[in-house]
């Protein structure tokens, strides 16, 4: 008998109004509210209703550019956003099910600051908690906060030799980062907290850990004040366009978001991000390799193409990605998921081209489109994220066997 595949798994990404720059001037969207909790907690019910298993929610050290690498002075399009993991403890309490994972700037930011921020999300949320991890090359987001300096760059000089070099700077910084975010959430063990009312002893000192961490950024002698979250560790994830990025995928990540071109290409980087995890020993562990995909959905594929179409012209000029565009209704954007899934990917995050508008395709259309096919979940089977992910709770590393 063949083997049965495994339901997909999917998220979707939140940015502003959308991710078509001109997606704020629809008539739906909700341009006035982008900076209320409301707007946020509105969408993060509808991706709840949906049964997703997590939404992410972008964010940045500068304000919102064009292009990838440095600023611009755009008035015409979204600038300006709230911090992520406020957003996401706002929320937080206003879901069940449904995971929260904020982006955060390792390149700038403190390891030790970030690790008890997440951790205290994943205690609001009763252990939906996440994180995603992003690196920062741009000049004018370094020159806020002074403590290094980066040469501004052009989106055509990423494969220059300078440009590669400060990239793997960037995320080997990124790999300790993580490594310092996961020692810290293990400093405390799970019975660390006593409440022991007779004698007075709140916590047992000899489950506090140390974890002396040294590296060339880095120097965290630990413990952290938060005590270990509920789900032991947070899901930590993480963009990835090219070598580099996999590596810190495989070796640190419990899902990374890629961006193939089609199935083949889909096939090329889950084998390339095994390949890497089974080297840096991690072959037993389950890393989830989400494919990213921009949507334009609607019920038929003339009226997705049409709206498309209109944004691209309020805009000016035909819209862009790193990611593959889907422009077409759910049964065809369906049959896409399945097949890139059949190349190896296990799950999806999906980036609304606007908002409202196509998250409510990907919830109302799309996820019934897959139910009917037996490829998605009709209930949430867990009550922490790790467990909708079918990741099990980590043993910690400094408690006794």
């Amino acid at each position: 008998m063949p083997v049965p595949t495994p339901p997909l798994h999917l998220a979707v990404a939140l940015d502003g109004a959308g991710w078509h720059p001109a997606a704020w001037r629809e008539p739906t969207a909700r341009p006035t509210e982008l900076l209320h909790a409301r707007y946020w907690a509105d969408l993060a019910a509808e991706a709840e209703r949906g049964l997703l298993d997590f939404i992410t929610l972008e964010d940045s050290l500068g304000l919102q550019a064009a292009p990838l690498t440095e600023s611009d002075q755009r008035t015409d399009q979204v600038r300006g956003r709230l911090d992520a993991v406020l957003v996401a403890a706002r929320i937080a309490p206003l879901t069940r099910h449904l995971g929260l994972i904020p982006t955060a700037i390792v390149t700038h930011t403190e390891p030790f600051h970030l690790s008890k921020a997440i951790a205290t999300l994943d205690y609001v949320s009763s252990g939906r908690a996440g994180l995603q991890v992003k690196v920062s090359a741009r000049a004018d987001e370094a020159a806020l906060f002074g403590r290094r300096t980066i040469a501004p760059i052009k989106l055509a000089e990423l494969q220059q030799p300078a440009v590669q070099v400060l990239i793997e700077e960037l995320f080997s910084e990124a790999t300790d980062y993580v490594e310092v975010l996961r020692r810290l959430w293990d400093s405390w063990e799970d019975d660390a907290e006593i409440r022991d009312f007779a004698p007075g002893r709140f916590v047992d000192r000899n489950k506090l850990h140390y974890i002396d961490f040294e590296g060339s950024r880095f120097s965290v002698k630990g413990p952290s004040i938060t005590p270990r979250p509920p789900q032991g560790q947070p899901i930590v994830s993480a963009l990835a366009h090219q070598s580099r990025p996999f590596e810190l995928v495989a070796t640190s990540a419990d899902v990374g978001y890629v961006t193939p071109r089609d199935a083949a290409h889909a096939a090329e980087i889950v084998n390339e991000i095994r390949t890497r995890q089974d080297a840096a020993g991690r072959s037993e562990e389950a890393v989830h390799v989400f494919g990213d995909l921009v949507v334009f959905l609607d019920e038929i594929e003339a009226a997705a193409v049409a709206r498309k179409k209109r944004l691209d012209e309020t805009a000016g000029t035909e819209y862009t990605s790193d990611a593959l565009i889907f422009t077409g209704s759910p049964s065809q954007l369906a049959d896409l998921l399945l097949d890139w899934q059949r190349a190896g990917l296990t799950g999806f995050r999906l980036r609304p081209g606007a908002l409202p508008d196509d998250l409510e395709s990907i919830t109302r259309l799309l996820v019934p489109e897959l139910q009917r096919r037996g490829a998605f979940r009709t209930e949430y089977e867990a009550a922490t994220l790790r467990g909708n992910l079918g990741l099990p709770r980590p043993t910690n590393r400094y408690a006794a066997a």
